[in-house]
C-alpha cells in the first residue's frame, strides 16, 4: 500500500509544481525539456536499461508516437493547471482511463458487462460536468482539460501496446520513449532559443528537475504497486485513480483556493462513482 500512496503523491506533486510556476513567469518547454532528462537519468540510474537488446524490430513506429505525444499532451497538462486548476486537470486525467476502454471495444471487439457500460456512461457526465464553466465566466479554457482527457488516453492506448511486446523488459521501452520525448521537446527549445531569443533560466531548469523527479516517481511506484499487488491489479487500478482526484481536489480547494461550482462537485463525485463501477467490470 506504501507504493500505491507514493504513487499518488508523486503525481498530485507533478500538478502542484506547475501550478506554483504560475507566480515565476516560467517558460513551459523548457521545464518539459529538464523534466525528461531527469527522468531519463533516474530510468537509466534505476533500471540499467541495454540499450543493445534494442534491435530493429522492437515498435519504433509506437515509441515515435508515445515519444511525440508525450511532451505534447504535457503542454496541455501544464496549461490547463495553470487555467483550468488542479482539481479539474486531475479529474480530466484520470477520466482519460474511459479512451482505452472504449478502443478495447471498437478495436479488439472485448465484450462489455452492464457495470463497464454504466462507468462509462456516468464517466462522460461527470467529464461534461466537470469542465462546465461557472455562469459569468468567460475565460474557461475548457480545451486544455479536454487535451488532456483526450491526450492521456490515447498514450495509454500505446504504452498498453508497448507492453505487449515482450522482447525487450518495458522500462528498457520506456527508456528509449523519454529519448524520442527529450529529443522533440529539445527541438522545439533550440527553436525558441536560436530564433525567438528565448533565454533558457535557471528557474526553469529547477522545476524541469523536480517535476522530473516526481514525474518518475510516480511511474516507478506504480510499478512497484502493481508488482505488490500482482494478484489484485484492480486495487492499484482504483487505489491510483480515485486517490489523484481526491487528493488532487483537496490540494486545490484547500491550498490553492481554486472555485468549483455545484455541478463541478457533482461531476467530481460522478467521476468516483465511474471508477468504482469500471473496477466493478473488472472484478466480474
Amino acid at each position: 500500500m506504501l507504493f500505491l500512496v507514493l504513487s499518488i503523491l508523486c503525481s498530485v506533486t507533478v500538478g502542484v509544481i506547475f501550478k506554483i510556476t504560475r507566480k515565476y513567469n516560467t517558460n513551459a518547454i523548457q521545464i518539459i525539456t529538464f523534466n525528461y532528462v531527469t527522468a531519463l537519468l533516474l530510468c537509466y540510474f534505476t533500471f540499467s536499461p541495454n540499450i543493445i537488446e534494442v534491435h530493429a524490430d522492437a515498435p519504433w513506429n509506437i515509441y515515435a508516437a508515445v515519444g511525440v505525444l508525450l511532451p505534447i499532451v504535457f503542454l496541455f497538462l501544464f496549461f490547463s493547471i495553470k487555467h483550468m486548476g488542479i482539481v479539474k486537470t486531475d479529474a480530466a486525467q484520470r477520466l482519460s482511463l474511459f479512451i482505452p476502454i472504449i478502443a478495447a471495444w471498437l478495436i479488439f471487439k472485448e465484450e462489455f458487462n452492464s457495470y463497464k457500460v454504466i462507468g462509462l456512461v456516468i464517466g462522460f457526465v461527470a467529464l461534461l460536468f466537470i469542465l462546465k464553466k461557472q455562469s459569468g465566466n468567460n475565460e474557461n479554457k475548457w480545451i486544455y482539460p479536454a487535451v488532456v482527457f483526450l491526450g492521456f488516453g490515447i498514450i495509454d492506448i500505446l504504452f498498453k501496446q508497448i507492453a505487449l511486446y515482450t522482447a525487450l523488459p518495458y522500462t528498457t521501452s520506456l527508456f528509449m520513449v523519454f529519448d524520442i520525448a527529450l529529443a522533440v521537446s529539445l527541438l522545439i527549445v533550440i527553436y525558441d532559443v536560436v530564433l525567438k531569443k528565448e533565454k533558457l533560466q535557471a528557474k526553469n531548469i529547477l522545476f524541469g528537475a523536480l517535476v522530473g523527479m516526481f514525474n518518475f516517481g510516480n511511474i516507478l511506484f506504480y510499478l512497484k504497486a502493481h508488482k505488490a499487488f500482482a494478484e489484485n491489479p484492480s486495487t492499484v487500478f482504483a487505489g491510483m485513480n480515485m486517490g489523484v482526484i481526491i487528493l488532487g481536489s483537496l490540494v486545490g480547494l484547500l491550498f490553492f483556493k481554486e472555485k468549483l461550482s455545484k455541478i463541478n462537485f457533482i461531476g467530481i463525485f460522478l467521476a468516483l462513482i465511474a471508477i468504482i463501477f469500471i473496477v466493478f467490470s473488472q472484478l466480474n
